[in-house]
């Protein structure tokens, strides 16, 4: 692989390899009834959600955010701290409550498809659908694409806030220096 200056230089590349899949497309999938499309994406850090109950009760404030993940040693399950509307921290399993999105969809128009079945392979084995959810992307699976995804939020430097996290979470590094070189 090409070595490249700066971090976003390298992130802009390993990004520009991508095959591009616009919106459209899936929101016809979904339309149409399809059920090879999914969004897989697993709840994270700072996401909304509606908790359900707590501990077999319901509670009189049932939204709220989560404020960190954590593994249960006991039986392995994954548990979430959230922080409910009322200032409550609860902690639960995420059967407990559900992610409140937007849409069915992310808003940003067009979404992505690794080209590399490396970085696929990654999503499946290594943490990587878990880490693309930290760093802001919803994950769709449908059988063409393998994973498809897109970003949830406009506005602001995609670079930033998106893809170089996620070229670091990869692991890649095609770059020489961290920051920018002005």
């Amino acid at each position: 692989m090409e070595r490249y200056k700066t971090i976003r230089e390298a992130a802009q590349a390993w990004m520009n390899r991508f095959d591009r899949v616009p919106l459209g497309i899936l929101k016809k999938l979904f339309q149409a009834g399809s059920e090879d499309l999914r969004e897989i994406t697993p709840p994270s850090v700072n996401d909304r959600v509606y908790v359900y109950w707590i501990f077999g009760r319901k509670r009189d404030c049932n939204e709220g955010k989560i404020i960190k993940r954590k593994e249960s040693g006991a039986d392995d399950a994954i548990l979430y701290v959230v922080r409910l509307d009322n200032g409550e921290k609860v902690t639960i399993k995420g059967e407990d409550f559900e992610v409140i999105r937007d849409s069915v969809f992310p808003m940003w128009g067009m979404l992505w498809a690794f080209s590399e079945q490396i970085d696929n392979d990654w999503i499946e084995s290594l943490g990587g659908l878990q880490a693309m959810a930290d760093c802001g992307f919803r994950i769709y699976e449908q059988e063409d694409y393998q994973y498809i995804f897109g970003i949830d939020g406009a506005g602001y430097d995609f670079y930033e806030e998106h893809w170089i996290p996620l070229y670091k979470a990869r692991g890649l590094k095609w770059h020489e220096f961290e920051e920018d070189v002005k």
